[in-house]
């Protein structure tokens, strides 16, 4: 009873503090964007020469344009708190169902790519840690370093450079094959177009997984018990599967978990390299025609997932070890 009420407690501070990042964000998105230099008429009618000056006026007049800033942000803020996310000005739609389109094609992507990197990056870390200072552990961690300083847009151009361009194993871009309808486009189809893309972020995703796992592992296997157990004549593998995993392995779900933003970071890159239509390519055209209506949607979808994040890491260690009470994950 005392430890949901103390879990209780938690959350509702977490939730005032949601709140609380999600105003400060929305401020701030719409304060840069009114500095910004596009003009959201111009990007909202491209560059035609045919659209005359009242046309432009009319145009602003629509979108509520020619409304001074505070005015136009407390008309945007009543209306988030009323449930109306407003109409996207490059799509057309409504933002929620513009939102909701993306986000679902980039949730597939980081799901597969949150996966593989933390299976992979944990394994590899155990394997790493086990055998410290030999071969496998000086490659395993020389791959970190390289990967961790290789920005994802260029990892994804060599990839498509080899595997789309030179082998043809994968599409060069997009989610779906060019001139097929929804209607007709298969899970093989899918799969073709998502695979390079989520290998870039796996790639780039497993190095801090992996190297905190390293970490927490030569610590484990230096710990007294452990060297108890050496002496008792448990055999390696013994050690690891008994000791090792169980002690290691909620330090590499909570980070799995806090790596949420720089999922979500990636993802930007990667969908804008592989033309994949998701939530990444969505944002990056939003602020460079001066979406602001999908921007700001996009700002609050995107803190909430990442806050999740933290949030979940926070109680796995709660729930997980009752023992921690007092740290929390900002």
């Amino acid at each position: 009873m005392k430890n949901s009420k103390s879990i209780g407690v938690f959350l509702s501070k977490k939730i005032i503090r949601l709140i609380t990042l999600l105003v400060a964000l929305c401020i701030i998105t719409f304060v840069l964007m009114e500095l910004s230099p596009i003009d959201p008429v111009t990007a909202y009618v491209g560059a035609s020469t045919k659209v005359s000056a009242a046309q432009r006026e009319l145009i602003a007049e629509h979108w509520g344009l020619n409304q001074p800033p505070v005015e136009r942000f407390m008309c945007w803020f009543k209306s988030i708190i009323q449930g109306d996310w407003g109409t996207s000005l490059i799509y057309r739609r409504p933002v929620l169902e513009v939102i909701g389109q993306k986000f679902k094609a980039s949730l597939y992507l980081m799901i597969i790519a949150w996966a593989i990197s933390g299976i992979l990056g944990f394994v590899m870390g155990i394997i790493s840690g086990s055998n410290e200072n030999k071969v496998i552990d000086k490659i395993i961690r020389g791959y970190c370093y390289i990967v961790i300083s290789t920005p994802t847009f260029w990892l994804g151009i060599l990839f498509i450079m080899v595997f789309s361009v030179s082998l043809g194993w994968f599409p060069v871009a997009l989610g779906v094959p060019i001139g097929v309808s929804t209607a007709d486009v298969t899970f093989m189809d899918l799969l073709s177009h998502i695979i390079l893309p989520a290998f870039t972020l796996s790639l780039i995703g497993v190095s801090n997984i992996c190297l905190h796992t390293r970490e927490k592992v030569i610590e484990v296997m230096n710990s007294d018990y452990v060297l108890f157990a050496k002496a008792r004549g448990e055999s390696k593998k013994s050690i690891i599967f008994n000791h090792v995993i169980k002690n290691v392995s909620l330090p590499a779900i909570t980070l799995q978990f806090l790596s949420f933003s720089e999922l979500f970071a990636g993802t930007i890159f990667a969908e804008q390299v592989f033309s994949y239509p998701g939530l990444g390519q969505a944002t990056v055209s939003a602020g460079l025609k001066g979406d602001l209506p999908l921007l700001m949607g996009i700002v609050i979808i995107s803190c909430i997932f990442v806050y999740s994040g933290n949030v979940i890491a926070d109680l796995l260690y709660r729930v997980i070890d009752p023992r921690i009470k007092g740290g929390e994950v900002a």
